[in-house]
């Protein structure tokens, strides 16, 4: 089965929108952030008589957390590879000394940039993107060079941005932004407080600092007139990579599926936010029709084969890297203050948000 993306051919952004309700009852619990909590905010609109006004409004999902979303429906965690449809795209595996997997470059923090695939004692990976992105040291950095190679070991990159922060690697300057990305927030929002007690049959009167006692707790969700998904996927970053009309094709659909997927699949955000999607549109470029979940897995196979073809993929498509058991991970040497996280592009999984 083909997929028309003619109609997208000149159009430099497309954009959807989802509206969203809770499955169950009205509440919702929304992204919550360390010293922040929840992120309400109030945005400018004109009332019925042409005045401006404010509409209490709340992210109920960041972008950095919806694209941990949009790779983790992507992947299927029990056959640890893709899920079947994008089998055949390439990925990096990080496994221990006994060859058992321990992670991988779509569900790592920084993909590539991990420091699982660049800095432990296999160096293969890092000589191999050194080597291979020689020469842009000084000088603007050619990003249709690093996009191709990330075509080859890590094509999902190029959906969700990367960032390779390390020195030896064109001076720390790797950079590509996101062209996937998506936030869900709500409108006309209002607090639903309510709370409950940890009981503790035996010694209600217990020393609580020890988990013992009764502890009384207040619980903050919400409620909102409408829950929106938005998603924007940046088709002329994705022309401007350079990589042929093969490959811009089977980005796009990738990038699509991720979409139908999160929306069937992935909208149970927390315990309390499980969501379900009411309605999706394409609001850019007007009278596009977004294809269905079943005619992008059938295209992706084929589409997956041409580029591999064409040999933009590596082979093999998957590139293990190893990972010593008990090597000291995260902790600073000693005389030197531990890294802060690189704060790049690629922050879809930084730990910011509190799931």
């Amino acid at each position: 089965m083909s997929l028309d993306f003619t109609p997208l051919a000149r159009t430099p952004r497309l954009l959807l929108q989802a509206g969203l309700r809770p499955l169950q009852g009205s509440r919702f619990q929304p992204t919550g952030f360390p010293d922040l909590g929840a992120a309400s905010y109030d945005a400018p609109l004109t009332d019925a008589d042409g005045h401006p006004a404010l509409r209490p409004m709340l992210l109920v999902e960041s972008a950095q957390s919806m694209a941990n979303r949009l790779e983790k429906v992507c992947w299927d965690e029990i056959a640890d590879d893709w899920i079947a449809p994008l089998r055949g795209l390439p990925v990096v595996k990080v496994i221990d000394s006994d060859g058992v997997a321990l992670t991988n470059s779509v569900l790592e923090a920084h993909r590539l940039n991990s420091p699982y695939i660049l800095e432990g004692s296999d160096r293969s990976m890092f000589e191999r993107l050194q080597a291979e992105l020689a020469g842009m040291e000084e000088g603007a950095v050619d990003i249709r060079r690093l996009a191709s190679l990330l075509l080859r070991y890590d094509a999902n990159a190029l959906l969700h941005g990367v960032f390779l922060a390390k020195k030896e690697l064109a001076g720390g300057r790797l950079r590509l932004t996101r062209a996937l990305s998506a936030f869900i927030e709500a409108g006309d929002v209002r607090r639903a407080q309510s709370g409950g007690v940890k009981n503790d049959r035996v010694n209600p009167s217990g020393d609580t600092g020890r988990g013992f006692g009764n502890v009384p707790f207040a619980r903050e969700e919400y409620v909102a007139a409408e829950i929106t998904a938005f998603f924007n996927l940046d088709l002329a970053q994705i022309r401007g990579y350079g990589l042929g009309a093969a490959a811009e094709q089977l980005l796009i659909a990738v990038a699509l599926l991720k979409i139908r997927l999160l929306l069937d699949e992935g909208l149970r955000l927390r315990t309390a936010c499980d969501l379900e999607c009411v309605e999706l549109r394409v609001t850019r470029p007007a009278g596009w029709t977004l294809p269905e979940r079943a005619e992008l897995e059938a295209a992706l196979p084929g589409l997956i084969e041409a580029v591999a073809t064409a040999g933009g993929f590596a082979e093999p498509r998957v590139t293990p890297v190893r990972w010593e058991k008990g090597k000291s991970a995260g902790k600073p040497k000693k005389g030197k203050e531990a890294k802060k996280p690189e704060d790049g592009d690629d922050d879809s999984q930084t730990g910011l948000d509190l799931g």
